[in-house]
C-alpha cells in the first residue's frame, strides 16, 4: 500500500471518528448498526493502523450515521 493511500484510509477513519462522535454514538453502537465489531470498528477509525473496509460496509456506516457517504470523503486538512 502507498504512503498516499494509507493517507486517505487514516483519514477516512479519522472522519468516521468525527461524525460518529458528532452524533454522540460509540464504538460499539456503530458496530452494532453495521454489524462488525467494535473492534474493527475502533481499528478503521485508528490513524496508526492500516484497515480496509468495503463499500457496502462504508454505505452502511454512512447510513447509521445519517450522513451521506460523500461527506466522509471530505477530508478536513491537517494542520
Amino acid at each position: 500500500m502507498t504512503a498516499k493511500r494509507e493517507n486517505q484510509y487514516r483519514q477516512l477513519g479519522l472522519t468516521i471518528a468525527y461524525y460518529r462522535k458528532l452524533h454522540g454514538i460509540t464504538q460499539m453502537q456503530l458496530a452494532e448498526d453495521v454489524n462488525l465489531s467494535r473492534t474493527h470498528i475502533s481499528n478503521i477509525e485508528a490513524p496508526n493502523v492500516r484497515t480496509s473496509i468495503s463499500l457496502d460496509k462504508l454505505f452502511d456506516i454512512a447510513d447509521a450515521l445519517q450522513v451521506p457517504v460523500k461527506l466522509l470523503f471530505e477530508f478536513r486538512e491537517e494542520a
